[in-house]
């Protein structure tokens, strides 16, 4: 099946819109019904039930737009693919800007669901943008920036290994699931230092909404907390890439080469000559 561009950037803006819808819903559960007479008491799951809902979250995304766009839901990914040779650099920037605009429209469909209880929890808009958007543990650039590094190079890493044929024959068949299962994998052992985006759309576009609903302390005051997780994610994805073409991609393409030109009767040595 062939999709138009303006299709397959709709089936981008669809998924990462159920991406958010599930992903900040799961936040806002937790933050907005928290007891402030019992703080630190677990509410709806707590920490467990984030981590599980944003893979819950990027599963439904994937099974919304996986057949018509493939499902990037994030431009680190779009950009990772787009490095090595995977996908068209010409496409990465309407990937990217409908990515953006599907969590930016997901946040505000997710405000409208909770606003009656934000009126309670947080009515003056001022404790609560962290339910939209990621803020680091500790101050400064680099914590934050190797965090969302590391974790997007994984994330990355093992889409690749997931979707590669020659290393998982059945991906096709299960690889929705397993890569959901690798963002909750990441936000259960990364997810502290910085809130886990690794995604620059699921955290510009929501956090953008909450500046413009009027969330106070939105992290824009602060250029190291919004940059973060748009440059640590773009450079991880990059790295996550080229590591896994060289240590695991390429060798497999290189043996079923091998192996393909054996079969055929060819010699497989690049330095046989003749008999």
């Amino acid at each position: 099946m062939k999709f138009t561009l303006m299709q397959e950037c709709i089936a981008e803006f669809l998924g990462t819109m159920v991406l958010i819808l599930f992903g900040v819903g799961v936040v806002a559960m937790v933050v907005l019904f928290a007891n402030p007479e019992l703080p630190g008491a677990v509410v709806n799951g707590g920490y467990t039930n984030i981590t599980l809902g944003w893979g819950f979250a990027v599963l439904m995304g994937i099974f919304v737009s996986g057949t018509i766009s493939g499902a990037h839901l994030n431009p680190a990914v779009t950009v990772g693919l787009a490095a090595t040779g995977r996908f068209p650099w010409s496409k990465v920037l309407p990937y990217s800007l409908a990515q953006l605009l599907g969590a930016f429209v997901g946040a505000a469909i997710v405000y409208a669901v909770y606003h009656a209880q934000w009126a309670v929890a947080d009515p003056t808009l001022s404790n609560t943008a962290g339910v939209f958007a990621t803020f680091p543990a500790h101050p400064g650039f680099w914590p934050g920036f190797v965090d969302q590094v590391v974790g997007t190079a994984l994330l990355m890493g093992l889409i690749l290994a997931i979707g590669d044929k020659l290393n998982n024959k059945d991906g096709a068949s299960w690889g929705p699931l397993a890569v959901a299962m690798v963002v909750m994998a990441i936000g259960m052992s990364f997810g502290a230092m910085n809130g886990y985006a690794i995604n620059p759309a699921r955290d510009l576009g929501p956090r953008l909404f909450a500046a413009v609903a009027g969330f106070q302390n939105n992290g824009f005051e602060d250029l190291s907390i919004w940059t973060i997780p748009i440059l640590g994610p773009l450079v991880g994805s990059v790295l996550g890439a080229f590591i896994y073409d060289w240590g695991i991609g390429r060798p497999l393409a290189q043996a079923n080469m091998a192996d393909t030109r054996a079969q055929q009767g060819a010699d497989p040595s690049p330095n046989a000559g003749p008999q």
